[in-house]
């Protein structure tokens, strides 16, 4: 397993090389709450002697916050996760097109805005999780969740979560709307519950006994493997992992992504912080330090994240599936999904 470095100034020569000066500031509006993101930050500021200003907050705020400012806003980089808020963003006019080299060789062009505007630095895949001792026969697929055989057992978040959001309007970009409505129904019919609570407390609710298969992002499995989560870690192993859509079009990845602010006062440091998340060393640490997936093809994964197994991940256009997101919202209000 890669360990992440402690000498990053030397690996980030490469990515800051030829550009502007490597001084002065960067103003980072960030709703990524995990504390271990300090890594990233620190290890940027040593190498490049640019001082990272942070604002943080939700991402719905932070977006009407820019959204306020205007043209006087200080933002110079807007971090946020999924791609629904990255859409968001760049519909509001919020965002600007990046023409960097490096960050085009290095992120997937499917984890790229397709003018630019933002671009995906590490994933979680969306996974159906199961109580072993009481589901034999898992869905094997999103759609299959919807299947009245699985009435009563299914946890799964509410119609405002921006992760449900995402992975329905990946549904209707590969099955079209009717189809996509028809699941968001089926799966309401097959609630155990009505949503509550976040991505931890759906596989919660399989150690309770509340319901036999929860969905769930992968990187909150991997953290309870990895340290300890009340109600979670002592009891993982009664929990089975089936990664959906295997022999279709493989599992919806979530992202977390950045975009340079339209009026960024120091864009010349934003392009060099976007470039640095691209970096070997800070993809190693998306998935050592927040159990997540590197965006960036090859580098090797924290041990607790490739302990969930290998799979086949859906490689479509997240920015084909950002343009259903209303829809999606449409859908879940007509059929109910509180």
């Amino acid at each position: 397993m890669l360990k992440t470095t402690t000498c990053v100034a030397a690996a980030l020569s490469a990515l800051i090389a030829g550009s502007a000066s490597a001084d002065g500031e960067l103003n980072l509006y960030s709703s990524r709450h995990y504390d271990t993101d300090e890594r990233l930050y620190t290890d940027f500021e040593e190498a490049t002697g640019i001082t990272i200003n942070r604002i943080e907050g939700k991402a719905d705020e932070l977006i009407a916050r820019m959204e306020a400012e205007g043209a006087n806003s200080p933002a110079d980089i807007l971090l946020t996760v999924d791609t629904s808020r990255l859409a968001r963003a760049k519909n509001a006019g919020l965002l600007q097109s990046v023409d960097s080299p490096v960050l085009e060789e290095r992120i997937p062009a499917n984890l790229q805005d397709q003018d630019n505007e933002w671009f995906g630095f590490s994933q979680r895949a969306r996974i159906i999780f199961f109580d072993k001792a009481d589901v034999s026969n898992p869905p094997a697929t999103y759609l299959d969740l919807a299947d009245p055989v699985y009435k009563g057992q299914v946890c799964i978040r509410s119609s405002t979560n921006t992760y449900n959001q995402t992975l329905l309007a990946s549904i209707i970009t590969h099955h079209g709307a009717e189809t996509a409505k028809e699941w968001a129904a089926g799966v309401v019919a097959n609630m155990a519950r009505d949503p509550q609570g976040g991505d931890t407390d759906q596989l919660r609710g399989i150690v309770s006994g509340e319901c036999e298969i929860a969905v769930s992002n992968s990187y909150y499995f991997a953290r309870a493997l990895r340290k300890n989560v009340k109600g979670l870690s002592d009891s993982v192993d009664m929990i089975g992992i089936q990664f959906p859509s295997q022999d279709a079009e493989g599992a919806h990845m979530n992202l977390s992504g950045a975009g340079i602010a339209a009026h960024a006062p120091n864009k010349d440091n934003a392009v060099k912080f976007l470039e640095y998340l691209a970096s070997d060393q800070a993809q190693v640490y998306f998935s050592n330090g927040n159990d997540e997936y590197p965006a960036v093809e090859g580098v090797e994964l924290a041990e607790n994240v490739a302990a969930l197994g290998e799979f086949k991940a859906d490689e479509i256009n997240l920015s084909e599936v950002a343009k259903n997101i209303p829809e999606a919202q449409k859908i879940f209000n007509e059929v109910g999904w509180k």
